[in-house]
């Protein structure tokens, strides 16, 4: 791993946290544009995800690895972050996942949604031209394979930014699976180039999982995103291929099974998914006992908040936490 690797984390990090309290400080277009509501009825602000991009992008252009690459990475990045804030900002959440999508474009109708996946698509493109071939695979550079690696990296870039955003429904459960994706990459080059973004990510961890702030769109598209172009910049093409397999099968089964139910009833991922996070809210007092004709207990908000959750699937459901 390059030794450029730790003061690229120590820039993300800082600069994670320093535009966080800058934006914080000046939210562009005042604090209600940022403000978003809770499963408890509290309120969080998206500013922790430009604040995850900034951070991501910034300790990217000084790790280790050719200038390409890590242009590529940055490029990822910010242009995830830039359509993924898009769709925060100007959607209305009316139509959700691949198939809400290209359903309503059947009718004519042209979603935020739709617009973010297709610029998302074209950034991944974009990157994935600028960073070539991955160095695991410079001995077989062919016009056909060239081909062949900009597809799969466009997929990787793209269908990452997308994945990790179906995991933002929790506190901290995308940063989590971000880490987790991290310290596979770790064990090859691409645990240099996952360093920045993850770094970053990591530094507002706890006002995420503190439910202060969350990614959002934003943030969640620019962490996945970042994250695909590190595999796309270091892992060999068979590695690639089987990376791209399991991002577009879990995206698939994202359109019918909710991810959030599967973590619910797996008690080492429920375990893992609550590591960290404030306790569930108690259910509220009642002066009627359950004699009078009360419920023996109110349902807590977040148990509410769960069951709507996990009634659709992942795809489908709300980006509010």
């Amino acid at each position: 791993m390059s030794a450029r690797v730790i003061p690229a984390a120590v820039v993300a990090a800082a600069a994670a946290r320093l535009s966080y309290s800058v934006l914080r400080a000046r939210p562009p277009g005042g604090p209600a544009n940022w403000d978003r509501t809770n499963h408890r009825g509290e309120p969080v602000t998206l500013l922790e995800g430009p604040a995850v991009a900034l951070g991501g992008v910034a300790g990217a252009l000084v790790v280790g690895g050719s200038a390409r690459e890590r242009l590529a990475v940055a490029i990822a990045g910010a242009g995830a972050a830039a359509f993924g804030s898009y769709d925060d900002h100007a959607g209305n959440g009316g139509s959700r996942g691949f198939r809400g999508h290209l359903g309503a474009l059947r009718k004519g109708e042209l979603t935020t949604g739709a617009v973010k996946l297709a610029g998302i698509g074209a950034t991944g493109v974009a990157a994935a031209l600028i960073a070539g071939s991955s160095r695991a695979d410079a001995k077989s550079r062919g016009p056909v394979a060239a081909v062949a690696d900009v597809a799969i990296n466009a997929g990787l870039i793209a269908g990452g930014a997308n994945l990790l955003n179906l995991f933002d429904l929790r506190p901290g459960r995308a940063i989590k699976v971000a880490l987790l994706t991290g310290g596979l990459l770790a064990r090859t080059r691409g645990g240099a180039a996952s360093a920045a973004p993850l770094a970053a990510a990591t530094a507002l961890l706890p006002e995420d999982l503190g439910e202060r702030s969350m990614l959002g769109d934003g943030g969640a598209n620019a962490l996945g995103a970042m994250l695909g172009a590190a595999a796309a910049t270091s892992l060999s093409r068979p590695a690639r291929i089987a990376a791209l397999g399991a991002v577009v099968g879990l995206t698939a089964a994202s359109e019918v099974v909710s991810f959030t139910q599967v973590i619910e009833r797996t008690a080492p991922l429920r375990w893992a998914d609550m590591l960290g996070r404030r306790p569930a809210a108690s259910p509220p007092a009642t002066a009627a006992s359950p004699a009078d004709g009360a419920p023996e207990a109110a349902a807590a908000p977040e148990a509410a908040a769960a069951a709507r959750a996990e009634a659709v699937p992942e795809a489908d459901a709300a980006p509010s936490r």
